[in-house]
């Protein structure tokens, strides 16, 4: 056998296999997380919680537990009731915010209905949700994305006003359960979209409205 066909062989064989395998590892390593169970129950009364809400910008690199994880995106925009609908108002019952949750060791997106973290990226892409240095040392960086597909017909002007108050709401729920459990927390609007969109690998369909530090107070 000469050498070119040996050389066709390999380039029609070997290096198939070889991307196969490459993409099978990549889809592996990224991976979904199992929430525990939200407690819904304890906590301090609201007008105690209302009355401690405040924005912090020094954080702990402390991680946050998978069960605080949980509370705190159940508080977010978690399902409350039998027919699905959420602790947060959505315009039109359109639920189009996506909450994207950025760690050290990868992204995720927040599942409400099978309360799970599906696995986006591998990498930690924190740097990239904001301009403030804050945001490479808290443990959570969460990103609100309006998915405008599931807007429905509409002006883009309605489009956007609706994402900015359904997204405002949910903000609200984390500072209030932060102010709760005893963790920092401030909303930012200071985004490199275009940045954080391709480290997110968004489709053009969605678009980032704000993003949420949260952590443990730096000590």
């Amino acid at each position: 056998m000469n050498k070119i066909a040996l050389s066709i062989i390999m380039i029609l064989f070997v290096y198939p296999m070889q991307s196969n395998a490459a993409d099978a590892n990549s889809a592996a390593e990224i991976k979904s997380i199992e929430l525990p169970k939200p407690v819904m129950e304890g906590g301090k009364p609201l007008m105690e919680a209302l009355k401690d809400r405040k924005s912090s910008r020094e954080f702990s690199d402390e991680k946050l537990s998978l069960q605080v994880l949980s509370n705190m995106l159940w508080a977010a925009n978690g399902i409350s009731r039998p027919d699905g609908k959420r602790t947060a108002p959505s315009a039109r019952n359109k639920q189009e915010i996506d909450i994207y949750v950025a760690m050290e060791d990868g992204l995720y997106l927040y599942d409400a209905k099978e309360n799970k973290l599906v696995g986006i990226v591998t990498e930690d892409i924190r740097e990239a949700t904001g301009m403030q240095p804050f945001v490479k040392v808290a443990p959570v960086n969460l990103v609100y994305v309006a998915d405008y597909d599931k807007m429905g017909d509409g002006a883009s002007e309605q489009k956007d006003f609706y994402a900015a108050i359904d997204t405002g709401y949910i903000s609200q729920n984390i500072y209030l359960f932060c102010s709760s459990e005893g963790l920092a927390t401030v909303v930012r609007g200071m985004v490199d979209r275009d940045k954080c969109k391709n480290a997110m690998k968004l489709k053009d369909n969605k678009k980032i409205i704000l993003a949420q530090t949260v952590g443990y107070p730096k000590k």
